[in-house]
C-alpha cells in the first residue's frame, strides 16, 4: 500500500493545545485519529493523550490487514472510553475530562471510519467531498433536517455543544461507523478536530488537496492556517492527519 500522509496541530487562540493527532501507517494498513480533549486544566489534554495511546497500541499489536476493521474500530473506541472513565473517576462528574474522537483505517483499497462527537472524517476525491461524518450534536440535526443551512451551522451559538464523547459516564456513548468506502488513486482522507472544519467551508477543505502536485504536507499547513485565521480571536486548537491513497 502506498500513502502520502502528514500531521498538523496548531494552538490557535488557546493557552494550551488539548488536541492529539495521530498516522500509525504500516505496509499493509493505516489509522489516522484526531482527538480533541475537554476539560478543565490538564484534563482534557490527558484524555486526548490516553484515548490516541490506546487505539495506537491496538493497531500496532493486531496483524495486518486487519480482518474485522468495523470490529477493532468499535471495540478500541470503547477500550478508550474506558480508560478515561477510570482516569475520571473521582473527579466531581460535571469536570471529569472527556474527548471527541475520529477515525479513519485504510487497507486493502478501502476505507473504514467511525467517530464520537464532532471530531470528523472528510472523503474527498478530485476537489470534491465524497462523504464526511455527521456530528453528534444538536446543530447537525438541524442541518440534516433543513431547519437551518450550512452558513447558520457555522456561525449558530450552539455548534460546539456535543452530544456524545468519550469520558464522563461509565455507560459507553453513541458512536457512528461506516461502511467499506472504495478509494481511488488521488483520495484523500482527511481526519479533524472541530477547530479546523470550523474556520473553513467544506468546499475549502476539498479545495485545499485538489491538486495533488502539491505536497500533502504543504497543502494541510495552509488548510490549517485558513481555519486559524477563519477561527478569528477566539479560535480553537486546530488539528488535523491527512492520508491521500496512491496505490
Amino acid at each position: 500500500m502506498r500513502v502520502e500522509h502528514a500531521e498538523l496541530s496548531l494552538m490557535g487562540a488557546r493557552e494550551s493545545n488539548q488536541d492529539r493527532v495521530r498516522a500509525e501507517v504500516g505496509a499493509d494498513a493505516a489509522l489516522l485519529i484526531a482527538c480533541d480533549g475537554m476539560g478543565g486544566h490538564a484534563g482534557g489534554e490527558r484524555a486526548a493523550e490516553i484515548a490516541v495511546e490506546i487505539l495506537a497500541q491496538r493497531f500496532r499489536a493486531t496483524p495486518q490487514p486487519l480482518l474485522d476493521p468495523l470490529g477493532f474500530l468499535h471495540l478500541g473506541l470503547g477500550a478508550a472510553h474506558q480508560q478515561i472513565v477510570r482516569h475520571g473517576v473521582e473527579i466531581p462528574m460535571d469536570n471529569r475530562p472527556r474527548a471527541t474522537i475520529a477515525l479513519c483505517l485504510v487497507q486493502r483499497g478501502g476505507a473504514y471510519w467511525a467517530h464520537v462527537g464532532d471530531s470528523r472524517t472528510y472523503h474527498l476525491r478530485r476537489g470534491q467531498v465524497v462523504a464526511r461524518t455527521r456530528d453528534h450534536s444538536h446543530v447537525e440535526v438541524l442541518l440534516r433536517e433543513g431547519v437551518i443551512g450550512p452558513e447558520q451551522a457555522q456561525n449558530h451559538p450552539m455548534r460546539n455543544f456535543v452530544e456524545s464523547c468519550l469520558g464522563g459516564e461509565a455507560l459507553l456513548p453513541e458512536m457512528d461507523l461506516s461502511r467499506r468506502q472504495p478509494l481511488v488513486g488521488g483520495d484523500v482522507l482527511l481526519v479533524c478536530t472541530d477547530g479546523l472544519w470550523a474556520g473553513v467551508s467544506d468546499a475549502n477543505i476539498a479545495g485545499a488537496f485538489a491538486v495533488p502536485e502539491i505536497p500533502l504536507a504543504d497543502s494541510l499547513q495552509g488548510l490549517g492556517a485558513q481555519a486559524v485565521a477563519g477561527g478569528g480571536p477566539t479560535c480553537d486548537n486546530t488539528s488535523a492527519v491527512a492520508l491521500r491513497f496512491l496505490e
